[in-house]
């Protein structure tokens, strides 16, 4: 299992950068984790986009699918996805329709957002099979399996597990200390974990990690890899690093988009 990082960064997109986004894949087959700002353009610079099988979305959080937009523009409107030949492209009668697991209530944000973005109704649901899941669903997405776990965050969030042949991940998602992600994660060859705040929010709800309690995450997960994300190249990263690495025994590194990570 190959997962290259697309997008790494928060809510704010890195200079000249993309959110939560990254590519799995296993075989033939081209799972898009997250699709958030910016990540369709660094898709479309190591893969073609019809290829993608399906997209998995964590939450519905802007910065994590706000790109499938621009996506789901691709599938409709390009020269060699229509009926009749345009230019040099033949016409089809099968145009490439990946699936989208997005949580419940998906079908209604992509409308919002594309009615509030002057798009036609249904923008995105007519380019993509979207099918919302359910937390305790399990998916087969060709080779790969994924699985999923709620965590606490300031809207419904999941967790992702993905399982090859070879080994398994976990996203983590967006989420404040969780137990339920620690036992989640138990054993994971790689775990990615959200670094966003050098300090804890300073009053209300809790919703993301500290570099130090991803590392400490990390640690209680006894995970074999850990890698930092979203994270704000404002945040100074060696201090970041250092900070989960005196929680985590093994190794803890830095997303960067086009960091490959095998399994």
């Amino acid at each position: 299992m190959r997962i290259t990082v697309l997008g790494k960064s928060p809510a704010w997109q890195d200079a000249g950068g993309a959110c939560s986004g990254y590519l799995v894949e296993e075989e033939s087959t081209r799972l898009l984790l997250d699709c958030g700002n910016g990540v369709f353009g660094k898709l479309r610079a190591r893969l073609d986009y019809v290829e993608v099988d399906a997209v998995v979305i964590s939450h519905l959080h802007a910065d994590h699918f706000l790109d499938l937009v621009p996506f789901a523009s691709g599938l409709t409107y390009a020269p060699r996805q229509q009926p009749v030949p345009l230019d040099q492209w033949p016409q089809t009668a099968a145009p490439a329709r990946p699936a989208l697991h997005a949580p419940p209530g998906a079908a209604d944000a992509f409308r919002q957002v594309c009615a509030g973005g002057g798009m036609p109704p249904g923008h995105v649901e007519s380019a993509f099979a979207l099918r919302e899941y359910e937390a305790a669903d399990e998916l087969e997405i060709g080779p790969l399996r994924v699985r999923f776990r709620r965590v606490p965050h300031y809207l419904p969030t999941h967790a992702v597990e993905i399982t090859g042949a070879s080994g398994r991940m976990t996203f983590g998602a967006d989420h404040a200390p969780s137990q339920e992600l620690v036992d989640f994660a138990a054993g994971t060859d790689l775990l990615l974990l959200e670094a966003t705040l050098p300090h804890p929010e300073r009053d209300g709800v809790r919703g993301h990690l500290t570099p130090a309690e991803a590392g400490d995450h990390g640690a209680r997960a006894k995970a074999g890899r850990l890698v930092l994300t979203h994270i704000s190249d404002e945040l100074d990263h060696g201090w970041a690093r250092d900070q989960a690495a005196a929680c985590f025994p093994g190794r803890v590194e830095i997303a960067a988009e086009g960091a490959v990570y095998e399994i």
